[in-house]
């Protein structure tokens, strides 16, 4: 394995990469770490090159000029050309998934399969409990700070199914201790993104899978059925059983569908 840190302007991006073959990146979710991929990075990198990061403010890259404007879709382009990566497959989970799909609107000749994972589209209303549980994340960090943020934000209904197993509650809270709760508090200078991405569906041009736990929430099932539906031949995949956290909750089911999303990709023509 390497790893190592790319200089961005006005953060840095910590990286690691696994394997050989060809690339995977892969993007985790919101307030999340690159180690939500632990168990499905052994399985892709027997045949892949796979590199997960940290999202500028997240994880070990959670350092940044909050004067500087920036965009996740750029700061991954970035971190590819410094790599030396010029055409990847991009699994992303969640707030990942959009920051994967962004990107392959913005520059689809770098992209050689898109893998969306209980992936957010904004502008599509949340379901009342999930958006109950965010209102709650907010009112907590204005009233106990990053630190009520945090806990609000690991009782949210996305975490329910992941929750009910020990091992993976744990495993989350020790990520989500590491996010300093910029987003929540509005200090954030993330480039909004205009149009929204659910206006430019049909501006996707890789192989595209959808893939949706059966148990995540109302939203984002229908965020998935969204996807499917306007992403010009998507594939959508459930996995049974899991919830919004499908790498960590069914991991094997997770690889076998980003390796059939990538073989979609491999005999599109380009």
């Amino acid at each position: 394995m390497a790893s190592g840190r790319l200089t961005v302007d006005g953060g840095s991006l910590a990286w690691e990469s696994s394997g050989e073959g060809p690339p995977i990146v892969l993007v985790h979710g919101f307030a999340l770490t690159r180690d939500m991929w632990d168990d499905v990075v052994p399985g892709l990198a027997a045949h892949h090159q796979v590199v997960r990061y940290d999202c500028r403010g997240f994880g070990d890259s959670a350092a940044f000029d909050a004067s500087v404007s920036y965009s996740h879709g750029d700061d991954l382009i970035a971190l590819c050309d410094g790599l030396g990566i010029t055409r990847t497959a991009l699994v992303g989970l969640s707030f990942g998934g959009q920051v994967a799909l962004l990107t392959a609107i913005a520059a689809p000749e770098r992209v050689s399969a898109l893998i969306l994972v209980d992936a957010v589209l904004d502008e599509v209303p949340w379901d009342p409990a999930s958006q109950a549980g965010s209102e709650a994340v907010i009112a907590r960090t204005r009233t106990e700070g990053p630190q009520g943020g945090r806990a609000a934000w690991l009782d949210h209904p996305l975490f329910g199914p992941a929750n009910e197993r020990p091992v993976l509650a744990q495993r989350l809270a020790a990520m989500v201790a590491t996010y300093p709760g910029h987003h929540w508090m509005g200090a954030d200078c993330a480039r909004p993104v205009n149009p929204h991405a659910v206006d430019m569906l049909d501006r996707v041009t890789v192989p595209t899978t959808v893939v949706i736990g059966e148990r995540d929430v109302p939203c984002f099932i229908t965020m998935s059925d969204i996807l499917a539906r306007d992403v010009k031949d998507a594939r959508l995949v459930r996995i049974p059983g899991a919830g919004h956290m499908t790498p960590m909750e069914a991991p094997e089911a997770l690889v076998d569908a980003i390796e059939s999303g990538i073989a979609m990709g491999s005999k599109a023509p380009g």
